[in-house]
């Protein structure tokens, strides 16, 4: 019996689960990267990919040992609350809107701000994630921003994952707001093309943290420090930098940048 409980807590220290943006999935991204951190870390690591706002509560939870989301205000609450000691950045991509290539709104440009605008006045088709997700939280940040008296007619929220929202777009000629990484990925696209990008306010930045073994003391806090360790190292950012589609990078890799201390004043 003692044997048998030795071995079981021994399966449970090489075991991580990381709670992630569906982005890092559908982007096939930890498809590249997790194989990787297995072979470098000696960790099992189990990834539950859902909404960004949906993975900080399960780690609010104490259901995850990593939390890997990408919505830098909600990563710092829940830092701030005692959930994790510490949010590492570890890399960044950005998001576009991408619409009907037609453009019946007349969105096609840099301006975030603007493209909602008229999307808004056009009461043209628009397929929100609706899902409490780190894309969703930037959109509805966009459209605060805009200062639009409303969303138009053709807004519409799914309460889903990226790709399935892209699907829907695809299908309907809609205007989705998406991260360029699972865009890239995407196989429907349709009638669909880019049509807004390159506004600094569409940069995205993804944060790592893990989750505070002494408000959950029976999470694997060693296992997930190694593995954080590892994603903000130079081999696991040159992992990620190394990530390609079609010869495009999708993620960009700047934990060492934003990590590394502030220089004497």
């Amino acid at each position: 019996m003692a044997a048998a409980l030795w071995f079981a807590a021994a399966a449970r220290a090489e075991t991580i689960t990381v709670a992630s943006t569906t982005s890092t999935e559908q982007s096939g991204l930890f498809g590249h990267l997790i194989p990787e951190a297995k072979k470098a870390t000696g960790l099992d690591i189990k990834v539950v990919s859902v909404g960004t706002g949906q993975a900080i509560d399960i780690a609010r939870r104490g259901d995850a040992d990593v939390l890997f989301v990408h919505d830098q205000a909600a990563e710092e609450k829940f830092v701030a609350e005692g959930g994790s000691r510490k949010r590492y950045p570890v890399m960044y991509n950005d998001f576009v809107v991408v619409g009907p290539k037609p453009d019946p709104a007349g969105v096609r440009g840099r301006d975030i701000l603007a493209a909602l605008k008229k999307i808004a006045a056009a009461n043209a088709p628009f397929i929100s994630r609706g899902d409490k997700s780190g894309t969703h939280a930037a959109e509805l940040r966009y459209w605060s921003q805009a200062g639009a008296a409303g969303k138009g007619a053709g807004y519409r929220e799914c309460g889903c994952g990226m790709g399935p929202a892209l699907n829907i777009g695809s299908s309907s000629n809609a205007y989705v707001l998406t991260d360029r990484g699972t865009w890239l990925s995407f196989g429907n696209r349709g009638d669909l093309a880019v049509l807004v990008e390159g506004d600094k306010r569409l940069f995205n930045q993804y944060g790592v943290m893990v989750v505070n073994p002494a408000k959950y003391p029976k999470l694997n806090a060693a296992g997930a420090q190694k593995f954080v360790d590892w994603i903000t190292s130079p081999a696991g950012q040159g992992v990620i930098a190394n990530y390609r589609i079609g010869g495009e990078q999708l993620f960009f890799p700047n934990a060492a940048k934003l990590t590394a201390p502030a220089p004497p004043t």
